[in-house]
């Protein structure tokens, strides 16, 4: 596991180079590209979400599209559109901006619920569909999404179906004073995303994403993380608990950020880590919970504690 710490170092703090004070965050989003996953961004205006995205793709140097969520956005906007060819009498097929390795949805629940539909086949089966005709997206394909979660005139709520295919959602947060003040000089005369340079290539992602699936998860850490994830369902405050693609989730992420930290096995920490990221945009709490303004990462966090963290095993199998 040491070439996925040894490119993960590197690819993090090239990033942070740009995204100051944010290693975790980049961590957690660096995780969601080793597990071919998609992020969501829940923060407010001006933190570096979309510099986040773009000093990813700089320094993969990987194909990068940004789309405007807008409410007049149409579902072709994203995908494409054939285009008939007067010359060949043919129609021809124009791809739209999804067509990259790593896209940038800015202000996702901007646009209508139509729209926001487009994304489902590409984030779940990595393709579109246009006009009876399926055409396969490129490899790695990442979608981040970014969203404020202050600000609801206007905007359409993702629906849980579109929240269920992102692997994660992290917020990035305020800086602290002296993370502040480096921002300041850092971008006295120029930004700094201007001179960041690619760490690996492509073929290297690649690599490290096929090496994290060797890491060992132990079958009481497999049923740690289920019983984790079943706890969300029967969660007195709950209407709708993580599905079973939140626990296939936390697994591969937890396989990802052992191998980030040199690990070829899984431990209970690992899981304790990831838990928050992973389930709790999955859960839906009961109407009188959201009337007492329970929080779903509060839910995550109350489950934790309580449930039990599972023992050693010996070599033998016996706990």
């Amino acid at each position: 596991m040491g070439l996925v710490q040894e490119i993960g170092d590197r690819v993090v703090g090239n990033v942070e180079k740009v995204v100051v004070g944010k290693r975790r965050e980049i961590e957690l989003a660096f995780v969601a590209m080793l597990c071919q996953g998609h992020v969501l961004i829940e923060d407010v205006p001006g933190v570096g979400k979309t510099v986040l995205a773009k000093s990813f793709a700089r320094s993969i140097g990987c194909s990068f599209r940004r789309i405007q969520f807008t409410p007049d956005l149409l579902p072709s906007d994203i995908t494409g559109v054939s285009v008939f060819n007067q010359k060949t009498r043919e129609f021809e097929f124009r791809p739209g901006p999804v067509m990259a390795q790593i896209v940038l949805t800015d202000e996702i629940n901007r646009a209508t619920p139509k729209t926001q539909s487009a994304l489902l086949e590409c984030m779940e089966e990595r393709q579109v569909t246009v006009d009876e005709y399926t055409y396969r997206l490129p490899e790695p394909f990442l979608i981040m999404a970014t969203q404020n979660p202050i600000e609801y005139e206007g905007t359409f709520p993702l629906p849980e179906a579109q929240l269920d295919r992102f692997l994660m959602r992290i917020s990035l947060g305020y800086p602290r004073p002296e993370e502040e003040i480096s921002i300041l000089d850092a971008q006295q005369f120029q930004h700094p995303l201007e001179t960041i340079e690619q760490v690996i290539d492509v073929e290297e992602l690649k690599a490290v994403q096929e090496a994290i699936k060797q890491v060992y998860v132990d079958p009481l850490v497999k049923e740690y993380i289920v019983s984790l994830v079943h706890a969300t369902r029967d969660f007195p405050d709950v209407y709708l608990g993580a599905s079973p693609r939140g626990s296939l989730g936390l697994y591969k992420t937890c396989q990802a950020l052992a191998a980030l930290q040199g690990r070829d096995f899984v431990i209970p920490d690992d899981v304790k880590a990831m838990a928050e990221s992973i389930l709790a945009h999955r859960i839906i709490v009961s109407p009188s919970a959201r009337i007492r303004n329970v929080d779903t990462r509060a839910v995550v966090q109350e489950i934790l504690s309580t449930l039990p963290v599972p023992g050693t095993r010996t070599r033998s199998g016996a706990r």
